[in-house]
């Protein structure tokens, strides 16, 4: 990347960074409406990040960045709250966009015995994640849920079979951030709502985007 490219980046991480900020002071006070146009603003900030590179010429980085867009939407149709049909909009985007991040792993290159060790791996403590989920979940989404975190489970293993390929660890950290992150989504939308909630998850989760950025545009 060029000096303008990183100056680009670098701009844009810091847009991101100061909408979080203002996103969790938003929260603080239970502002709704300030918090939903400075997630929108995050968003633009990440996406900003993502095209500091120039537009993404190869493969792996054309399908990161639709990842990155397509997450983008799913905050954006959270923006609403209360709304089921646009929570579950907003969970399908976040599933393509897990998808597509699955995708970006493996057209770089994964070892598939490490990422099978790696899921095998994952069984357990996905297994207790969902006896402690589950129970607070709608039997109507109980299958969209399982969806989800099998594929959010299979994005974090080809993450880890892209580093044993050699492939940049950033991938790794930011899949691990944005897999955390969907528990404070969950916990929040199925548990129990809390400020806690969003003040660990928020950070957490757009820093994965700009962790998932800087991967693409190495």
């Amino acid at each position: 990347m060029n000096a303008f490219g990183s100056s680009v980046y670098l701009t844009s991480c810091a847009v991101t960074m100061l909408a979080v900020a203002g996103m969790l002071i938003a929260d603080t006070r239970g502002a709704k409406s300030a918090r939903g146009v400075l997630k929108a603003i995050a968003v633009a900030g990440f996406l900003g990040a993502s095209l500091s590179g120039g537009f993404p010429a190869s493969a792996v980085r054309l399908i990161t960045f639709v990842a990155l867009v397509l997450c983008g939407l799913g905050d954006l149709l959270l923006i609403p709250s209360g709304a089921a049909r646009v929570f579950v909009l907003g969970l399908v985007a976040f599933l393509l966009g897990h998808v597509g991040f699955f995708a970006a792993f493996l057209a770089e290159g994964v070892s598939f015995p490490v990422t099978s060790l790696a899921l095998l791996a994952m069984a357990f403590p996905v297994f207790l994640a969902l006896r402690w989920l589950l129970p607070h979940v709608k039997p109507s989404m109980k299958l969209p849920v399982l969806l989800y975190i099998t594929v959010i489970s299979l994005m974090v293993a080809s993450a880890v079979g892209s580093v044993a390929r050699g492939g940049s660890p950033l991938g790794l950290v930011a899949a691990i951030a944005f897999f955390l992150s969907d528990f404070s989504v969950a916990r929040e939308r199925f548990v129990r709502d809390t400020l806690i909630n969003k003040l660990w998850g928020t950070p957490l989760y757009f820093g994965a985007q700009l962790v998932f950025a800087a991967w693409m545009v190495r």
